[in-house]
């Protein structure tokens, strides 16, 4: 038919739009919300008060126009006792019970107001609490998604450092295998040297790194063969610090932190 939407745009070309709260002299959404709740609150008070007030005056009026009723009767029926003299003080005997009468209901129906106006307070003020609570149930439901959506990215976090971590568990081993194959592990004859190893002691560790470094036996076997075990705390420290650390064995790669599958 021909119709199309002009939107507005502002100076740097982009659809203008407004949004709440940034605007100059604009309330934060929690205030007017506030505001809102608190003011649905007032007026169904207000409603409620209005109805119970409707009733409590009917009844009053109801109450008192029958007790009138009936007073009157009474002195109606005493006037006919009473003889032509005394009827003029029987008139003002009526109106004198008429005026307590009618003092009695102006106080009973401020009674009756004041009553109502508490009760239009309690009522506001549950009314209150009723809707404030919906809300952050409401709020609660927002929040609770946003978790399982934080949850689920924690464990898809976890499930990627596992496999980061068993990655770098093999490259360090065939990192490892690799250079104790090209026979650095020769370092370990050194540092042992400055321990009181006995004469088989230091036989049995000669034989283990002798045939990685013979040519002879590299040539025949490309087998690697288990050192003897250190016998020192501190030697396998000193060999940790001086032959591993400078290859980063045990951090994550490209990274100085350490590595969650290293436990030495």
């Amino acid at each position: 038919n021909g119709k199309r939407v002009q939107w507005l745009r502002g100076q740097d070309g982009e659809v203008w739009v407004w949004v709440m709260g940034e605007a100059p002299g604009d309330k934060p959404y929690e205030q007017i919300s506030e505001e809102l709740i608190a003011e649905r609150a007032r007026q169904q008070a207000q409603k409620e008060a209005e109805e119970l007030w409707r009733q409590k005056e009917a009844e009053i009026t109801k109450k008192f126009r029958d007790a009138m009723a009936q007073e009157k009767a009474r002195i109606v029926a005493e006037k006919w006792k009473i003889e032509m003299e005394d009827r003029k003080a029987a008139k003002l005997e009526e109106e004198k019970i008429q005026e307590e009468l009618k003092k009695r209901e102006e106080e009973e129906r401020q009674k009756g107001e004041e009553l109502i106006r508490q009760q239009e307070e309690i009522r506001a003020k549950e009314l209150y609490l009723s809707l404030k609570q919906a809300q952050q149930h409401s709020q609660h439901s927002d929040d609770d998604q946003e978790w399982e959506e934080q949850l689920r990215r924690s464990k898809a976090a976890d499930e990627e450092r596992s496999h980061k971590a068993r990655r770098a568990r093999d490259e360090y081993r065939r990192q490892s295998l690799r250079a104790i194959q090209k026979g650095r592990v020769a370092g370990l004859s050194h540092l042992f040297q400055g321990t009181n190893l006995s004469n088989d002691q230091e036989s049995k560790l000669n034989n283990s790194v002798s045939p990685l470094l013979s040519p002879t036996a590299s040539r025949l076997v490309n087998i690697w063969e288990r050192p003897s075990r250190p016998f020192s705390r501190d030697v396998i420290i000193r060999w940790f610090k001086e032959e591993q650390i400078p290859r980063r064995a045990g951090f994550e790669r490209n990274t100085n932190r350490i590595a969650q599958w290293f436990h030495g």
